[in-house]
């Protein structure tokens, strides 16, 4: 992410612009993207895959349905830390709806960095071997497209799994999770979160985020 992006977007926070939009997946067969448009969401970032096997099955129909509506869109992987190397689950989210392009209309993806189920909670992985898997996914995607994947996370995650590392602040914009009225003390030595998913219920489908800035602002983050 550009230094001038990052001055922008501060400056954009501190006045307390804000932009609504939405994150969905298979879990919401069927999303009415025209009224969320008309309602005031203005993005949309949906669920493209998950390791290097698993592609959600919805993900065309909604991006598709999103691109019709007017949204801006991106898509989202559901990190497997330590199954196979990030680089490699990189080159599957790419190949399967994680590409980017710099016109005003496509976010760059996300990496939805949480614990799963049974999985141990940091996927069995140290916090500095962490550290160098997010790097290893960051800086394939940065290859391949010319920028950096967004990082998703919530606090509590990032200070257990990667030792609350500063070693993205500089590149790659945060998504912090944080289901309140405010967003809190951001980890990980960001000076702010770029996306905040504020609620897990929105009323057109999945989770609600807000984007810490205005409508150029979010515009300027799928130009590049």
């Amino acid at each position: 992410m550009k230094t001038e992006f990052i001055t922008a977007l501060a400056l954009a926070g501190a006045a307390q612009a804000a932009v609504q939009g939405f994150d969905i997946s298979h879990y919401q067969p069927t999303v009415n993207y025209q009224a969320a448009y008309n309602a005031g969401a203005r993005f949309v970032i949906i669920k493209a895959t998950e390791g290097t096997t698993y592609t959600d099955p919805s993900f065309s129909t909604h991006y598709t349905g999103a691109t019709n509506a007017g949204l801006i869109r991106g898509g989202y992987h559901f990190a497997h830390p330590g199954a196979t190397t990030g680089a490699a689950q990189a080159d599957y989210f790419l190949a399967h709806g994680g590409g980017w392009s710099g016109d005003g209309r496509t976010l760059p993806g996300m990496l939805d960095l949480e614990s799963e189920g049974s999985n141990p909670q940091c996927w069995g992985l140290s916090t500095s071997g962490m550290v160098s898997w997010i790097k290893s996914f960051s800086d394939r995607y940065h290859t391949v497209t010319g920028v950096y994947p967004m990082l998703y996370t919530n606090p509590s995650w990032w200070s257990t799994c990667t030792g609350n590392s500063n070693a993205f602040v500089n590149t790659n914009p945060l998504v912090l999770a944080r289901y309140a009225s405010a967003p809190g003390t951001i980890p990980g030595g960001w000076p702010y979160q770029t996306i905040w998913q504020n609620s897990d219920s929105y009323t057109y489908g999945g989770d609600s985020d807000i984007f810490n800035g205005d409508l150029a602002g979010l515009k300027r983050l799928a130009s590049g």
